[in-house]
C-alpha cells in the first residue's frame, strides 16, 4: 500500500496539482483546466488537512457510482473536511472545462462565525458516492460566488479581506444546504426504500438478540450495511421522518421498553440491559426524558 502523503496548506494542493503559488496562503480556487497533475496522482494516497469543495463539470465528471433518475445530469459538487483520505482513480481535470475547486485551511474561519458552525455542514462527511447533483442555475451561484472569493484575494489585501472571504463561502455553503434539501426532495421514493429498509435492519437487529449481546447499534453500524455514510442516512432520515437516526432508534428503543415493562415481570435493570443500555440508570434516565415519568412510575400507573 502506498505511503499517504499529506496535503497540510494550500501551498501543498499547489504544488500536488501543478499551479502557480496560491495567491492567498489561506484560500484558493482554482480550475481544473489549469491543473497539471503528476503522472503518479491517481496512484497515491492523499490525507487532506484542508476544507475542499470539488464541482465537476458534468460532460466530464467521472463517478464510480451509478446516478438515479432523480438527479440533475449537469455536474457534481464533492466535499471534504480536514483528515479525511482520498484515492483518486484518474485524473480529468485536463479536459474537466467549468468544474472548479476552493480549498480553504481551518485557520481562515477559526475566529470567525463560520468556523464555530462549519460542523453543521454535514455534507462535509458524506461518501463519495452521496456526491451533491447541481443545475445549471445552482452551479451559476456557486461559480459566482467563488469568483467573489478570487477577487478579494487577487486585490490589495486589507482589514475587510477575509471577513469578506469567508462570509462568501459561508453563503456558497449555505446555498450547498439548499440544494441538497432539494436532492433529498427529489429522491424522495428512492429514500422511502432506504427507509424501510433501515427499519427492517433495526427490527431484525432487536429481535435476534444483538442488543443484549453487542449493545445498541450507531450510525455507523446501519450506513455500512446501506452502503452509505452515516451522517447521510440520518441525514435522510430526518428529511423524510422528521428523526435523526439517533432519535429514530431512542424511540424505537422507549417503545419496547414500554411493551416489556407492561407485559413481563423483568427488573427495570433486566430490561435496560436486554435493550442494550450499559447501565441501567442511562435507560431511566432516557425514559424519563421521553415519558416524563420513571420505567417504575409508568408501571405503576398500569
Amino acid at each position: 500500500m502506498n505511503e499517504i502523503i499529506n496535503i497540510n496548506s494550500v501551498a501543498d494542493y499547489h504544488r500536488l496539482a501543478g499551479l502557480q503559488s496560491p495567491k492567498h496562503p489561506l484560500v484558493s480556487v482554482s480550475f481544473h483546466k489549469d491543473t497539471v497533475p503528476s503522472e503518479d496522482f491517481a496512484g497515491q494516497r492523499y490525507a487532506f488537512g484542508l476544507y475542499y469543495i470539488s464541482y465537476k463539470n458534468g460532460k466530464y465528471a467521472r463517478m464510480g457510482y451509478g446516478r438515479s433518475s432523480y438527479d440533475f445530469q449537469e455536474g457534481t459538487l464533492m466535499f471534504m473536511s480536514p483528515g479525511q483520505v482520498i484515492s483518486p482513480a484518474g485524473s480529468s481535470h485536463e479536459t474537466d472545462e467549468g468544474g472548479w475547486s476552493l480549498a480553504f485551511h481551518p485557520d481562515l474561519i477559526r475566529k470567525s462565525a463560520l468556523g464555530e458552525k462549519i460542523g453543521k455542514y454535514s455534507f462535509f462527511s458524506y461518501d463519495v458516492n452521496e456526491a451533491l447533483h447541481v443545475s445549471e442555475s445552482e452551479i451559476r451561484i456557486l461559480t459566482e460566488l467563488t469568483q467573489k472569493i478570487i477577487m478579494e484575494y487577487n486585490q490589495n489585501i486589507d482589514q475587510h479581506t477575509q471577513n469578506l472571504i469567508i462570509s462568501n463561502i459561508e453563503l456558497l455553503l449555505d446555498y450547498c444546504n439548499r440544494y441538497y434539501d432539494r436532492q433529498f426532495y427529489t429522491r424522495t421514493n428512492l429514500n422511502k426504500d432506504c427507509v424501510t429498509r433501515f427499519e427492517q435492519l433495526l427490527h431484525n437487529y432487536s429481535s435476534s438478540g444483538m442488543l443484549s449481546q453487542n449493545g445498541i447499534p450507531g450510525v455507523s453500524y446501519f450506513g455500512e450495511k446501506l452502503n452509505m455514510s452515516g451522517h447521510y442516512l440520518s441525514d435522510m432520515l430526518k428529511k423524510e421522518t422528521g428523526k435523526s437516526l439517533k432519535k429514530y432508534i431512542n424511540d424505537f428503543l422507549i417503545n419496547n421498553a414500554k411493551t416489556m415493562l407492561l407485559g413481563s415481570a423483568d427488573s427495570v435493570s433486566q430490561i435496560a440491559y436486554s435493550l442494550g443500555f450499559e447501565y441501567p440508570q442511562h435507560f431511566s434516565k432516557l425514559f424519563k426524558q421521553k415519558t416524563g415519568m420513571s420505567p417504575v412510575e409508568y408501571r405503576s400507573l398500569n
